[in-house]
C-alpha cells in the first residue's frame, strides 16, 4: 500500500486557513493533501515516456502558514548529483501536492505535474 493510499484527512483547524486558496475539487482534496504535507517527505518514480521510471525521494520544512515558504529538496535516482531545491510559498507547494495526490488517484503512480518540475529545473526563469 502506498503512502498516499495510507492518509487520513487532516484536521478541520490544520485545512481550514488554506481553504481560500483553493476551489472545486482541489478544495476537496485538501484534507488529504495537508495530511501529506505535515509528514515533511514523499517517495515516488518520475515517469519517462518510452524510458524507466526515476525513483525519486522529495522532503521539505513543514509550516502552518500558508504564505510562508517551504524549501523542497529533491533527490533522484539516490543520487546526491541528481539533487535539486525549490522554494515555494506552502499554499502553492500543497497545490502540487493535491495534483500529485489526482494523479495517483488516476494512474497509482506517485508523481508531481510538469509545471511543478519546470519550476524545481528553474526552466521557466
Amino acid at each position: 500500500m502506498s503512502e498516499i493510499e495510507k492518509l487520513q484527512p487532516a484536521p478541520q483547524g490544520a485545512v481550514a486557513m488554506y481553504m481560500p486558496y483553493y476551489q472545486g475539487v482541489k478544495r476537496q482534496m485538501l484534507p488529504l493533501a495537508i495530511s501529506l504535507y505535515q509528514k515533511g517527505a514523499l517517495e515516488g518514480k518520475r515517469k519517462i515516456e518510452g524510458g524507466e521510471d526515476i525513483p525519486f525521494v522529495v522532503s521539505w520544512f513543514v509550516s502552518s502558514m500558508p504564505a510562508e515558504l517551504t524549501r523542497c529538496r529533491f533527490q533522484f535516482d539516490g543520487n546526491a548529483e541528481l539533487s535539486y531545491e525549490v522554494t515555494l510559498a506552502n499554499s502553492e507547494f500543497i497545490n502540487y501536492l493535491i495534483d500529485v495526490i489526482m494523479n495517483f488517484k488516476r494512474s497509482r503512480l506517485t508523481d508531481f505535474p510538469q509545471p511543478f518540475y519546470r519550476k524545481l529545473l528553474k526552466l521557466d526563469d
